[in-house]
């Protein structure tokens, strides 16, 4: 079947290195997009910004997909490199992975500059425990909407016949929140639909991944107990409705504190602590974090795999 193919792509190679990959062409699209549409009225040109980018992602995608059902094998091609590019499961590890090695051999401006390609804060001033931290706060919150979210909308497809469609329409969204979602002078009303959207289309899988997550902390042998503690207290410590729900999930698990005030463009922003400093972060921490995120996706397509086997049945 065509998921469990992407997933297992995904697994064993991640980002397709020397292809041209979805995801970047979007980002160009809508840096194009936004030259044209970033005039006048700044909040109404955003909404029609944003339905633009999702009306021609969904219009070209479907045309593609049409083009290529006259012959199938290469329907079935296109379809799953698709939505196998569509997850970052395995270039999640790897990237926030080239973090912690740095920090390990002591090259510490190679990590900060490794850790600038994982998060959107300035890094320039980091420390090792706060790269750590801000890779432990990726994986948590990207186990989310790389791999679970993007996982989701593809089941939910799947059911319509059009799970490569659902998956793109909800990259795009996200990329566009990555891209214009920020709360500064340029974006804060252009790219305020695109971050509202945002949080509608992560709300369900950031609430279904937290309590993934928290079962796998217990198959992981972590402090499930103090994880559902941060969980209940701290899911709502962020601007986000959806970032802290899972962020917070992976604090209590570690017994670690994140959040707090971060460097964007040059200026703090305050954001609130996440969970308890029991302990510093340490390298060992990237295999736990790493060790939470595969047995959550192995969770969640478990449970496609029951729902797909009673969808067969009855």
């Amino acid at each position: 079947m065509s998921i469990y193919l992407s997933v297992l792509l995904d697994f064993i190679f991640g980002d397709p290195k020397g292809f041209p990959h979805p995801i970047r062409l979007i980002g160009k699209l809508i840096s194009l997009l936004e030259k044209v549409f970033y005039r006048g009225n700044k909040r109404i040109m955003g909404f029609v910004f944003l339905f633009a980018v999702l009306a021609v992602v969904g219009g070209f995608l479907a045309l593609l997909l049409w083009l290529c059902s006259f012959w199938m094998p290469l329907y079935w091609i296109v379809s799953i490199y698709l939505m196998y590019t569509a997850l970052a499961w395995r270039s999640l590890k790897k990237e926030t992975g080239y973090v912690f090695s740095a920090i390990e051999k002591g090259n510490i401006p190679k990590a900060r500059r490794m850790t600038s390609y994982v998060v959107g804060r300035d890094t320039e001033n980091l420390n090792e425990e706060e790269m750590m931290k801000a890779c432990i706060e990726t994986i948590g919150e990207n186990t989310v909407d790389g791999v679970i979210a993007p996982l989701l909308y593809m089941m939910i497809g799947w059911f319509f016949g059009l799970p490569v469609i659902f998956v793109y329409l909800y990259k795009t969204i996200n990329t566009l929140d990555s891209m214009v979602g920020y709360k500064n002078e340029r974006y804060a009303d252009f790219g305020y639909a695109s971050a509202k959207l945002d949080d509608i289309v992560n709300w369900v899988p950031a609430r279904i991944g937290s309590l993934l997550m928290l079962v796998a902390g217990f198959i992981c042998r972590c402090d499930v107990k103090n994880g559902w503690k941060i969980f209940r207290r701290d899911r709502f410590r962020h601007t986000s409705p959806n970032s802290a729900q899972s962020e917070s999930v992976y604090a209590g698990l570690l017994g670690l504190q994140l959040g707090g005030t971060h460097y964007y463009f040059g200026k703090p922003v305050e954001k609130p602590t996440i969970g308890d400093a029991l302990r510093e972060p340490t390298l060992a921490d990237y295999k736990r974090s790493c060790n939470i995120m595969d047995v959550t996706v192995l969770l969640m397509m478990a449970i496609f795999s029951v729902i797909y086997a009673c969808w067969l049945i009855f």
